[in-house]
């Protein structure tokens, strides 16, 4: 206990001029003022980002004409909410009205009213470690559920019942998932069986407050931890059901692998891949595809005469659900266009076999993944989870042999920007026609050529594209 006191101690030094400024303004002029929920939680833990709530007596005018000229930067964005953001320097500002929520047997959306204590704010808070506040301006501890003790445990309880909290907040459900993968809690054993119980009521909840939990849960440290939770609780079954459907019969001489446990080996090998990605931080992009790449083979599982289990076409059959399924969640389309490429393209590499691939068909495997070449490296290598360490190396470097050919054509023939020998001004030229469907069709074909013979002249390509002309 101490040394999480320790933790708080520190960081709240950090933010001392902030919440002590803060908390002069608000008490000068009669409100109430704390710092609350997460950033409390993670103050403890040692982990305090640049985001910091607050929760007021004060209504959103107030806070508003509180903090304008003292803040760099105020909006008003979540005052339905009775939430005034601004920025402070380094940090941003959340201050909320005292409140409560509540859904009703059949709303997306939160009855929103406000509280008159702090006390009655605390109560409605997700779980206990979020359920604590620090009065300001003179920092005095508010925890009346008990979250510093649940906190130095590592444990996820709800302030009251969880069936209420769950019934106040569906959402809850899937938050208990997320923090259970992203701080390494576990979840008490109440709480589990109330998600067990009330899954079905995560229904309720619009597909993009679904959508951002996911999104969080997946980009947590240790996004297994949160999945398993949601396929043992049944909420995957109603917000990604691909995912459980994964768990396939195994024939009773066990000649495939457990589909289940190998897309969560997957996912967890694509995150120790993601360092081969441009940019910092986790990449929702990669990690998705990782966890939606086979969820075709339970609609493509055939048994032939000789008792083995085969998937044929899992990848194209794969792409649709995975897009259809992005498409409920209300992913943007670029996200569903990424995601279900990468899941169609997964298998692509195994026909690179022993590195018989020609250069067209390597220049072929570059254009079709586009941007997303490093991402689609990252997924073909985390897809080998075999336990024989002779082939596991042996497909390492063929992968290797693989990135290093597309390297050499690379630098040879900038392949990333794949063009036709001649543009569309100098197809129409050549041909002596207008802009049309011809000029395309003659592009399309010197791209295939292109991609087929690599680089080619001027006079080369000309002729090769007089004669295509004078046979169609």
């Amino acid at each position: 206990m101490t040394q999480v006191q320790d933790r708080a101690v520190a960081e709240l030094l950090r933010i001392a001029p902030v919440i002590e400024e803060l908390g002069a303004r608000f008490t000068a002029a009669g409100e109430e003022i704390a710092l609350v929920g997460g950033p409390v939680r993670d103050a403890m833990l040692g982990r305090l980002q640049n985001d910091l709530d607050f929760t007021t007596s004060a209504r959103p005018e107030v806070t508003e004409r509180l903090v304008r000229g003292w803040a760099d930067a105020v909006w008003d964005i979540g005052r339905d909410f009775g939430t005034i953001g601004c920025r402070y320097g380094d940090w941003q500002l959340e201050i909320t009205t005292y409140r409560s929520e509540a859904y009703d047997a059949s709303s997306r959306k939160p009855e929103v009213s406000y509280g008159d204590s702090l006390a009655g704010d605390l109560v409605r808070r997700d779980f206990t470690v979020n359920a604590m506040a620090l009065r300001l301006p003179g920092r005095e501890l508010e925890d009346p559920y008990g979250g510093i003790v649940d906190l130095a445990h590592r444990v996820l309880r709800t302030p009251g019942r969880p069936e209420d909290s769950f019934s106040d907040d569906p959402l809850r459900m899937m938050r208990a998932a997320r923090f259970a993968s992203q701080l390494g809690f576990t979840v008490a054993p109440e709480v589990r069986a109330a998600m067990t119980d009330m899954a079905e009521r995560i229904t309720i909840i619009s597909a993009e407050r679904v959508r951002d939990e996911l999104v969080k849960l997946i980009c947590s440290p240790t996004p297994r931890t949160g999945l398993l939770l949601l396929v043992e609780t049944g909420l995957a079954q109603h917000v990604l059901p691909e995912l459980p459907a994964l768990m396939l019969e195994r024939d009773e001489h066990h000649r495939h692998k457990d589909v289940y446990e190998h897309t969560l080996t997957v996912l967890e090998q694509s995150i120790d891949l993601e360092h081969r990605l441009p940019g910092e931080g986790p990449d929702f992009i990669s990690r998705f595809a990782a966890l939606m790449h086979d969820v075709g083979k339970p609609r493509t599982r055939k048994l032939v005469g000789d008792g083995t289990v085969t998937f044929h076409h899992h990848d194209v059959v794969g792409a649709k659900i995975t897009r259809k399924r992005m498409q409920a969640l209300k992913f943007s389309n670029d996200e569903i266009n990424d995601v279900s490429t990468l899941v169609e393209l997964h298998l692509r590499f195994h026909g690179y076999g022993d590195g018989q691939w020609t250069d067209s068909a390597v220049r072929r495997y570059v254009r079709d993944a586009g941007p997303l070449l490093d991402r689609l490296h990252v997924l073909t290598r985390a897809d080998c989870t075999t336990r024989n360490q002779r082939k596991a190396e042996r497909l390492s470097r063929t992968y290797d042999e693989l990135e290093e050919r597309i390297a050499r054509l690379s630098e040879e023939e900038e392949l990333a920007s794949i063009r036709p020998d001649l543009d569309g001004n100098q197809i129409m030229e050549i041909l002596g026609i207008p802009a049309g469907r011809q000029v395309g069709e003659a592009y399309k074909f010197l791209l295939e050529l292109r991609l087929d013979n690599g680089p080619m002249s001027y006079d080369d390509a000309k002729a090769a594209l007089l004669e295509w002309a004078a046979a169609t």
